[in-house]
């Protein structure tokens, strides 16, 4: 079988799965199996494909729905690449709207600021906000010693853990000090809504990183009450929201003394941060 032979069949059956983004998915399994870039494989199309088991392999993986980036083990996040496992949520998009935010309330970037990424996760958003303030330190913060275990290699492997710590904590229970940034991409999922999310996320991502229980508020009322007692005086809080969440996210913060000073949307258009200080 040549190549573009096999990519169609492969783009038939992800298609077939349900799957949207078929026929990229396949090319970028096809890459992975083959150990090439995608311009390789268009150069090469013509080509005979010698062994086919091992894409099939990575295509019956993602038939089933299993996320592309759980199958690569990698997934890239504001330019840089990130481990994923099935203890950490995959990094999405739309969370690189909180690093924009955070970064349009540090107009000075050669600051020795200090951080706190609480649920840090694959470390993306700490690391990500390190890589771009050359004299911060961070700290990120997990309740899963698997999850900070790849948060870890995460640091090594883009250079950046010498700069960055992670603490085993249940949210604010093992911290101390005060911070200039303190942020979360925390569980806010409806408990109830969770079985209808589409099956990536549903099968095959944690749990734990997903329930933000019946309203989907309940790590940010934990997260807002712990607040004040750790963030600096000038300093920031920066929330990833849900879709329609940002409103009561920020009268959550409101009620604890807080103002918003940025609701960002993502490039859909969805209010999808939360940004506050203390109030004057």
């Amino acid at each position: 079988m040549i190549i573009s032979q096999a990519l169609r069949e492969a783009t038939a059956k992800l298609a077939a799965a349900g799957i949207d983004s078929a026929r990229l998915d396949a090319r970028l399994l096809l890459a992975e199996a083959l150990g090439v870039s995608g311009t390789w494989l268009f150069n090469h199309a013509n080509d005979e494909l010698a062994d086919e088991s091992a894409f099939a392999t990575l295509i019956e993986r993602r038939a089933k729905r299993e996320p592309v980036s759980l199958i690569l083990g990698r997934r890239e996040f504001w330019s840089l690449e990130f481990t994923v496992t099935r203890d950490t949520l995959s990094p999405r998009p739309d969370s690189e709207t909180l690093i924009e935010a955070i970064l349009a309330e540090l107009p000075d970037r050669s600051r020795p600021l200090s951080l706190l990424d609480l649920g840090t996760g694959t470390g993306c958003l700490l690391l990500s906000l390190l890589s771009e303030l050359p004299a911060a330190r961070g700290i990120g913060v997990d309740i899963d010693p698997d999850t900070l275990a790849v948060a870890k290699g995460n640091a090594e492997r883009l250079g950046l853990s010498g700069r960055a710590e992670f603490v085993r904590s249940d949210w604010w229970q093992n911290i101390s000090g005060r911070y200039d940034v303190i942020l979360s991409n925390p569980p806010y999922i409806p408990s109830g809504e969770i079985s209808g999310l589409d099956p990536e996320v549903a099968k095959f991502e944690p749990l734990g990183a997903l329930d933000g229980g019946a309203d989907g508020l309940d790590a940010y009322r934990r997260l807002v009450a712990g607040a004040g007692y750790f963030l600096a005086e000038q300093g920031v809080i920066a929330f990833e929201v849900g879709a329609g969440q940002a409103r009561d996210v920020a009268a959550l913060l409101a009620e604890a003394g807080f103002a918003s000073r940025q609701a960002r949307k993502d490039l859909a258009g969805i209010e999808r941060c939360v940004v506050a200080a203390r109030s004057a």
